[in-house]
């Protein structure tokens, strides 16, 4: 019982606050087209011109892919951190066992 109580909950949480930064990308995705349709609206009313609010609609479409395209560098950067493990290492183990020509008996 040398852990300090703080460093226990650490692991505990970040499990959590990870998921809730996944199911926030939906979320985000909604926002960032409502706002993009908020402010197509504000242009077209202010200026009057009917087609300024799909460039706001665009500009929220695109914030939408931006978050997306953000999530999935970021997950695919710990599945590469994630693959590096030594625990994690059978795929490597198997393709190097392929390369072997002799069929005799394997070790798993």
């Amino acid at each position: 019982m040398d852990k300090n109580p703080e460093e226990q909950k650490i692991p505990r949480v970040k499990p959590i606050i990870d998921a809730a930064d996944n199911l926030s990308l939906g979320i985000s995705i909604v926002v960032a087209v409502a706002m993009g349709i908020g402010i197509g609206y504000l242009l077209k009313s202010m200026t009057g011109i009917a087609w300024l609010f799909w460039v706001g609609v665009f500009i929220g479409i695109a914030a939408a892919i931006l978050n997306i395209f953000k999530v999935y560098k970021k997950q695919k950067k710990m599945y590469e951190d994630l693959s590096n493990e030594p625990r994690y290492a059978i795929k490597k183990r198997l393709d190097e066992e392929e390369d072997d020509e002799d069929y005799g008996e394997k070790t798993y």
